[in-house]
């Protein structure tokens, strides 16, 4: 069994009842997390030291909840997980409330600016405003590094009472190189803890802090508190994020500092005005969905890990705060089932319990899986479906977005089929917009004033015979993001010799709707907190 870290280390609530199949199953998910998103079952044996049988069960139940892919012999993290994190995010508010500001920011200095909340004695990241350059700023919404090599960090620490010193001292002393945490690089050579204690200081006293090259070489910051209305407390740290080649940390201070202020000030006049938030509907009828999970897999499906992670999407906008009760009607789910889960996932430090009885999500939620799929592209989520879409249709699909004047487009991502004759499908590829199904969708969602392409409009599809060149014969359907806008389209390709114009609409269309709709289930969900690319 693999040592645990000091962050998973620290068991809180009454472990007594913990449920070990819920236990085990967010340890799978935490080493998936860790290792980039993808390991094979094997490997989860090592890394989590249970046995083979056990992976298996985990890995089909979390496949049935659609956080994970058996893909070949590889277990692989899918953007449904993000539900999890997504949850976290949506009960604290920040990153709906403070993100644009934080954009802005980074638009205006031209340089990476990120919020970050603390962790224990660590800060994780819950915002990103990443500068796109060949020498850029990697870290993830998500990501998890140690207080003492950050900016943010001694802002947070000012807050902290003994018994957090205490702790963060032990886990200075258990992991001097920082294995525990793999966003950064090991710590060389040992610091000097000392130090921490001197930096924090000085951020009670000026108010704001800097990283001069402490995660690594080349790269500075300069943070200032986002402080809550009320208590005066950090609600979250903002940073600005450079490398040394533009900027040294003491001309972040004379150049960037002022209008990071600025900014703050302008993000705490923002939670101070927001209004109460109004609470979503809840999740429907997860109590009955995991029975009849279990009852069509039986013993491969876990049933408790399943109800235990339901638990935690209870919580979002609205509803930070649950009493047990409150748990247990959103989810369906019986009291005692329900406390079980939120003991155990006390004892994982996923809730905390307070004194009124309620229970709130912490930011290590965003360990189940946040991280690697933070930064994902709409190829990279829609390739899975375009492999099983053309497995099933044995034809070769395709995903197309329009280039930037709108006369063509560009494939981003393909599957094909083992046929002799086929359409090639190749990304990166460009073709004439308007002689392509694909392009025709595109091209009648981006001017709806259009009269060419209402009838494109009026049915939800393209179908093309053979325009391009003699040959192809193809259909399409829109994908669509979050606010219902058209961002790509996704089509199958044929022959006139293998389906009619009639089998293309009564039989392919049907699969293309269907696969469209599981695209953009994924991207709505991994683009509620994050920034999903088109190419």
């Amino acid at each position: 069994m693999p040592a645990k870290t000091a962050l998973d280390a620290d068991a809180r609530g009454e472990a007594g009842e913990a449920v070990g199949p819920l236990v085990r199953g967010v340890g799978v998910l935490r080493r998936l997390t860790e290792a980039g998103g993808t390991l094979s079952p094997s490997a989860l044996e090592r890394a989590t030291g249970l046995a083979r049988s056990t992976v298996d069960r985990i890995t089909a139940t979390l496949a049935r909840m659609g956080y994970v892919r058996l893909d070949g012999r590889d277990v692989v993290l899918t953007a449904g997980v993000m539900e999890l994190g997504n949850a976290y995010l949506a009960a604290l508010r920040l990153p709906a409330l403070l993100g644009a500001r934080a954009d802005a920011l980074a638009d205006e200095l031209d340089e990476s600016v990120s919020l970050a909340v603390a962790d224990l004695d660590g800060i994780r990241f819950i915002r990103q405003a990443t500068r796109r350059r060949a020498m850029s700023v990697s870290f993830r919404i998500g990501d998890l590094l140690p207080a003492e090599r950050t900016a943010p960090g001694p802002l947070f620490a000012t807050e902290w009472a003994e018994g957090d010193w205490a702790r963060w001292r032990a886990r200075r002393a258990a992991d001097p190189a920082d294995a525990a945490f793999p966003a950064v690089p090991p710590r060389q050579p040992p610091a000097d803890d000392f130090a921490f204690a001197r930096r924090v200081e000085r951020a009670r006293r000026d108010g704001w802090a800097v990283d001069d090259q402490l995660i690594e070489p080349g790269l500075v910051a300069v943070s200032v508190p986002v402080r809550e209305p009320g208590t005066g407390r950090p609600a979250c740290v903002a940073s600005v994020v450079s490398h040394t080649s533009r900027h040294s940390a003491a001309g972040l201070r004379t150049s960037l500092l002022p209008r990071l202020r600025t900014a703050v000030a302008a993000m705490e006049a923002e939670l101070r005005t927001a209004p109460p938030p109004q609470p979503g509907p809840p999740p429907a009828g997860l109590a009955i969905w995991t029975a009849a999970s279990k009852q069509e897999l039986g013993r491969e499906f876990v049933e408790s890990l399943a109800r235990g992670l339901t638990v935690l999407t209870a919580f979002g906008a609205g509803r930070p705060a649950l009493t047990l009760t409150e748990a247990a009607r959103a989810t369906g789910l019986s009291r005692a089932t329900a406390r079980r889960a939120l003991l155990t996932h006390e004892h994982l430090g996923l809730v905390t319990a307070h004194a009124d009885r309620t229970f709130t999500l912490t930011p290590r939620v965003l360990d189940l899986g946040f991280p690697p799929l933070s930064r994902s592209t709409l190829a990279r989520l829609a390739g899975p479906r375009l492999r099983a879409l053309a497995d099933r249709v044995h034809e070769p699909a395709a995903l197309a977005v329009l280039t930037g004047d709108g006369t063509e487009i560009q494939y981003t991502a393909g599957a094909g089929t083992s046929r002799v004759l086929t359409v090639d499908v190749t990304v990166g590829a460009r073709l004439p917009a308007a002689a392509t199904s694909l392009g025709r969708v595109l091209l009648a969602d981006a001017d709806p004033r259009s009269r060419e392409f209402a009838e494109v409009r009026a049915r939800g599809y393209a179908l093309v015979d053979e325009e391009l060149e003699s040959g192809p014969r193809s259909i399409a359907v829109p994908v669509r993001d979050r606010t219902g806008r058209t961002v790509a389209a996704l089509n199958v390709a044929t022959h006139p010799a293998r389906r009619t114009l009639e089998d293309c609409v009564h039989t392919l269309l049907p699969e293309l709707r269907a696969t469209a709709d599981e695209i953009q289930r994924d991207l709505h969900t991994a683009s509620r907190f994050t920034r999903v690319a088109l190419r």
